[in-house]
């Protein structure tokens, strides 16, 4: 039997991107029960790709009681309804067989894995303010995607002066923006920028310089992406609502690294549950954005652990 249920999440404070702003995380919780287990997972249905709550729990709904993974992947496309089943079967799997997940997937114990957090898209003043407090945290992670973008640039490097920084413009520029911007992103200290331009209106990045690492996000789903990517990216952001669970997410890892990508491992703002399979993927690669609970006001229990060392593995109590 499979069960769905729409939750929701407060966030300790508005979570802004180009897009739009937040106050709350709005998952789907899904739950598939055999001979007396239960497996979870949980997904963020994302309307930049076409989903919705209602949308995403129709989909899971209409799966058959008994499938596996193997079948799940013929079963339902890359994105946040296979996400969350792929992972509760991958959690009944574990619980099934009392063995770990890592284990079940041939991998090495997992470890923690230092973590960037996430500064919301605000003004400059602001921007530097939330720096200043987050100036302990040795990566953080921009929000950005304006054409007004190099005095929020300029605060957050003010705010926060040691700290590596990674940036994400969501799509929001253009290759005039971006080719103006990104001799400051060097001078700034700047290490990589995710998926400056419009996926679809990538090609531009084969033509321009690319003088610090790109990341594909919008424009990198699963394996199927890759041949896409060729030329205009130098990295690959693998989030498990974007490959469809964790089955596909090991599988991108894998592949991106064989055709010469380096590899990032990201997510939505979810809860701890959502996290956990994400950690596996993450183990080793370049750059880890999974601070979606530490943006929580709420979370499950027991949560994932953070700190110094960065996202600990989960529990077995929590999932795996």
């Amino acid at each position: 039997m499979i069960r769905v249920e729409a939750e929701s999440f407060r966030l300790a404070e508005v979570f802004t991107i180009s897009r739009g702003s937040r106050t709350e995380a709005k998952v789907l919780t899904v739950r598939v029960e055999r001979d007396g287990l239960v497996g979870w997972g949980e997904c963020v249905p994302y309307a930049r790709y076409g989903e919705t709550l209602e949308s995403v729990a129709a989909q899971i709904a209409g799966l058959p009681g008994g499938i596996d993974r193997v079948d799940l992947q013929a079963a339902l496309p890359a994105g946040a309804a296979r996400n969350a089943v792929d992972c509760a079967l991958w959690d009944l799997e574990a619980k099934r067989a009392g063995k770990r997940v890592w284990e079940l997937a041939g991998l090495t114990a997992p470890g923690p894995m230092l973590t960037c957090f996430t500064l919301s898209l605000d003004t400059p003043e602001k921007m530097r303010a939330s720096a200043a407090k987050n100036a302990h945290r040795p990566l953080l992670k921009i929000k950005l995607g304006t054409p007004d973008d190099m005095a929020r640039l300029e605060a957050v490097r003010a705010g926060a002066p040691e700290a590596r920084i990674v940036v994400d413009a969501n799509e929001g520029w253009s290759a005039e923006v971006y080719s103006e911007l990104a001799p400051h992103l060097l001078r700034l200290g700047v290490q990589m920028v995710e998926q400056p331009l419009p996926a679809g209106q990538d090609d531009l990045l084969a033509e321009i310089a690319r003088p610090l690492p790109v990341c594909a996000d919008e424009s990198c789903h699963d394996r199927a992406s890759l041949p896409g990517l060729k030329g205009k990216y130098d990295m690959v952001n693998i989030k498990l609502d974007k490959t469809g669970g964790l089955t596909e997410a090991l599988a991108l890892r894998d592949a991106a690294r064989a055709e010469g990508y380096r590899v990032m491992v990201g997510c939505m703002v979810g809860t701890s549950l959502a996290m956990a399979p994400a950690v596996l993927v993450a183990q080793g690669v370049e750059v880890v954005d999974l601070d979606g609970p530490l943006l929580l006001a709420e979370d499950r229990d027991p949560p994932l652990a953070y700190d110094a060392a960065g996202v600990h593995p989960s529990a077995p109590e929590l999932w795996g």
